[in-house]
């Protein structure tokens, strides 16, 4: 037997383990608990380095790989996007100091976070109020409701439509 070097020809050296250490996609999804349909949009999107594929044409994916994926699970439940994902992803592979950097991600994410529950809270008291007319009517109309909604009526003036 020779060992002759060809330009597609590489040599990998490790140990079993190593070589059986490739999940397929669906050991990968169950570990990760993203769907196996989202790793391979995060593949097509180039937040996962595409993984190989098994002689049989299935994918296998690396701990490299799988710990990415959490990590994009774990950005995610913090409220990042895709976009801020693969820059956080970016930040981290270059092994630069980076603190300042995401520090400045979290402040504009949680800045973002505080608005919206501002706009949560201003819909909630909306909400309220809609339900306190709702209850104002049921207990003063007549029983065969024929008296309009004051929460339609309400909504139909504001866009502007007459009755």
């Amino acid at each position: 037997m020779t060992l002759d070097l060809t330009p597609d020809c590489t040599l990998g050296v490790g140990t079993k383990k190593d070589v059986h250490a490739a999940a397929k996609i669906g050991s990968v999804a169950k570990e990760t608990g993203i769907s196996i349909d989202t790793i391979r949009f995060y593949e097509k999107e180039g937040l996962v380095k595409r993984s190989g594929r098994s002689e049989g044409g299935f994918r296998l994916f690396g701990q490299r790989q799988i710990q990415d994926l959490k990590f994009i699970r774990k950005s995610q439940e913090l409220g990042f996007s895709l976009n801020e994902i693969r820059e956080l992803l970016l930040v981290r592979d270059e092994s630069v100091p980076s603190c300042s950097h995401v520090r400045e991600l979290l402040e504009r994410k949680l800045t973002t976070v505080r608005e919206k529950i501002e706009e949560l809270q201003k819909l909630e008291g909306s909400l309220k109020s809609a339900l306190r007319k709702c209850a104002r009517e049921l207990k003063t109309s007549s029983t065969d409701h024929t008296v309009g909604c004051p929460v339609l009526d309400g909504l139909a003036r504001t866009a502007g439509e007459h009755k």
